[in-house]
């Protein structure tokens, strides 16, 4: 039996940031355009390719037990595949077979029926949280889950932007749930062929993605008591926790993007001529290449100092406010950096079928999803004052 690799051996580390870049590059950079051209969705047997090929190459699920399907990654380890993801555009890599995070606190029962196909590639969750007056801030949320008898459940309500939520098989869903006079945050994991789900719109959105984020009702869902996910009045605990998780996983993919957008512009630059001179000669040129290899580089740092105190097991108080903070500032350095790009290619730069354009549209949405910058802005905020300066910075 081949012995298990030291995880924080830094040549671990480069073999499994360069498998994951050689995938990027032969397996879902390619079909980026065909993607672009058709408004999202690749042919199903290239979905097939894509997903087989990321779990012969062990790039899918990484947080996951491997007991369970996964790679049991550290975050470390994670943060180099994700940031790899990102560097393609058009949400290819979202064929890469995963799950969210909370299934971690799945019952035995739900991890074989709805974890364990989904790291097999076999099925899809999604997750609802978002309402018509909760976004950003989750206490405004109306959904309510009631008891019925025991062990029964009615779950209605509606909700935004539920990502995957047209393809899902199984919907986590943030609920209310009423019990003893109170209202305790619990998360529900709802079959998406309950009597009483539906999708009640599909709107496009600027991105084009595999799949959407529709909105959707739940009337009159019959639930049980085994479809609680994490616990009665767990919710807000186990959304904390993926909140933090996915705000270090866009600062990782908006690395990549950087990453990427950085070595196209500078091979445009290097080569195309204007004025008698190469584009990189012009400061107008040369000056916002190093300002976005500048941001990428910070972002980097400091999204990795994240993932090390993750590993090291700090104060999850601590890691929520930097991850929000590297969520911050890689998001609107993405941003920059994208604009920059378009600018440095021009004309080429507005064509959709560069990938400085395409970029330029996904990146928009990391400012907003999974707290909008303004909401970093007040996790860092209370963190500097309540985990104090010193730790927040060093």
């Amino acid at each position: 039996m081949a012995k298990a690799p030291d995880q924080s051996d830094p040549r671990h580390l480069a073999e499994l940031s360069e498998r994951a870049a050689t995938f990027v590059n032969e397996n879902l950079i390619p079909h980026e355009v065909t993607a672009e051209l058709a408004g999202g969705p690749l042919p199903v047997e290239t979905q097939r390719e894509i997903a087989q090929r990321a779990l012969e190459l062990r790039l899918h699920g990484g947080l996951h037990l491997a007991e369970h399907g996964g790679n049991s990654w550290t975050a470390t380890e994670w943060f180099l595949v994700e940031e790899q993801f990102g560097r393609s555009t058009n949400g290819v890599s979202w064929y890469i077979p995963n799950a969210y995070n909370v299934w971690k606190a799945g019952s035995p029962e739900q991890i074989e029926r709805w974890l364990k196909p989904a790291l097999r590639g076999e099925l899809h969750d999604a997750y609802a949280v978002t309402e018509i007056d909760a976004g950003s801030d989750p206490s405004g949320i109306t959904t309510r889950a009631v008891r019925v008898g025991a062990g029964k459940w009615l779950l209605n309500g509606e909700k935004w932007f539920v990502t995957f939520g047209s393809v899902a098989k199984v919907i986590v869903v943030m609920a209310m749930a009423a019990e003893g006079g109170q209202l305790l945050p619990t998360l529900f994991a709802v079959p998406a062929d309950a009597p009483g789900v539906e999708i009640i719109a599909d709107v496009p959105f600027t991105h084009n993605y595999p799949h959407g984020h529709p909105t959707m009702r739940f009337t009159d869902v019959e639930l049980i008591d085994s479809d609680i996910l994490g616990g009665l009045g767990n919710g807000e605990d186990l959304q904390r926790l993926w909140f933090t998780e996915e705000r270090l996983g866009i600062a990782a993919r908006c690395i990549g993007a950087m990453q990427r957008l950085i070595e196209e512009s500078v091979d445009w630059a290097v080569n195309r001529e204007q004025g008698g001179a190469r584009l990189i000669d012009h400061q107008g040129v040369s000056f916002p290449l190093a300002d976005s290899a500048a941001d990428a580089a910070a972002g980097r740092l400091l999204g990795l100092e994240v993932a090390r105190l993750t590993d090291a097991g700090a104060d999850p108080k601590l890691v929520h406010g930097k991850a929000s903070m590297a969520k911050l500032f890689c998001s609107e350095a993405a941003g920059r950096c994208a604009d920059r790009a378009v600018q440095i290619f021009g004309g080429r730069g507005y064509m959709r079928t560069t990938a400085a354009e395409r970029f330029w549209r996904e990146l928009r949405v990391d400012r907003i999803w999974e707290g909008t910058s303004e909401v970093q802005r007040l996790v860092v905020a209370r963190s500097l004052e309540r985990r104090g300066v010193k730790s927040m910075l060093t």
